[in-house]
């Protein structure tokens, strides 16, 4: 694979798998006129299912518009997202809601968990809202393998900023989804807490075969993934595989200078 990616050109990461998110000449603009902002600008990615992708660049580089596009949390200005073989330009606001609910798992800096609800509440809570009933031997692995057997029934509130975030990871995990967003995961969470939760993500590539797509500034949380999206004014710029702390450290030093 190239260090540098030209603008139209097609990141595939690996080759030989199917993609689970694919970004064709992707662009999105806010505003118009002079006050007009390029947030991505002609993104053409692959994300291969069963792989753990990282999107780092300097703040303002696009790499929180990514995922929130290829969420299909917003739409792009122009271009086409497919989630697995479904085009999201195609969805009304109501599929594209169901999609999201059923397809994509999220997990965000905030947990943003349900105050009143106990964990296994809050993990089963997408599931209840698309009036799906959750199958009870995956849901107990679920729980199992992010190590909250024993808290399934406190309350947020009862519970570590570290366990809280695995029961996010174990929302997200419970749909079976194609595809986890993960938003600066490790963002509120000391360096312990941080690494464990890293260790699920990977374990749910790994162990899961689940697709994981993780925005983050930090290079040692980079590290846990197969590869490394460096993004900079909206464009990808650079690409990194078996991507270690150090050396995606030093990107981003040439990045922000």
């Amino acid at each position: 694979m190239s260090a540098m990616t030209s603008l139209a050109e097609q990141v595939d990461f690996p080759a030989a798998a199917a993609h689970s998110v694919r970004l064709e000449s992707v662009s999105k603009v806010y505003g118009r006129g002079d006050s007009a902002v390029t947030a991505l600008n002609d993104i053409s990615l692959v994300l291969a299912s069963g792989s753990f992708t990282a999107m780092m660049g300097p703040s303002g580089s696009g790499k929180s518009t990514f995922l929130q596009c290829a969420a299909g949390l917003d739409r792009p200005t122009s271009g086409s997202i497919y989630l697995g073989e479904t085009d999201l330009a195609g969805l009304s606001e109501d599929a594209l809601s169901r999609l999201r609910r059923e397809s994509v798992g999220f997990v965000f800096q905030s947990f943003n968990l349900v105050p009143s609800l106990t964990a296994v509440q809050n993990i089963t809570l997408p599931l209840r809202l698309g009036k799906r009933k959750p199958e009870k031997q995956w849901l107990s692995e679920v729980i199992e393998r992010v190590g909250l057997t024993d808290r399934a029934r406190h309350k947020p509130g009862e519970l570590s900023g570290g366990q809280q975030q695995r029961v996010a990871i174990a929302r997200a995990l419970v749909s079976r989804p194609r595809v986890i967003f993960a938003d600066e995961p490790t963002g509120a969470l000391d360096t312990r807490a941080s690494r464990d939760v890293l260790a699920l993500l990977r374990e749910a590539v790994d162990g899961l075969e689940q697709t994981v797509a993780m925005v983050t500034h930090d290079p040692m949380a980079a590290s846990y993934a197969d590869t490394v999206v460096f993004l900079a004014d909206g464009r990808v710029v650079d690409t990194m595989a078996a991507p270690s702390a150090d050396r995606v450290a030093r990107r981003m030093t040439c990045l922000e200078d």
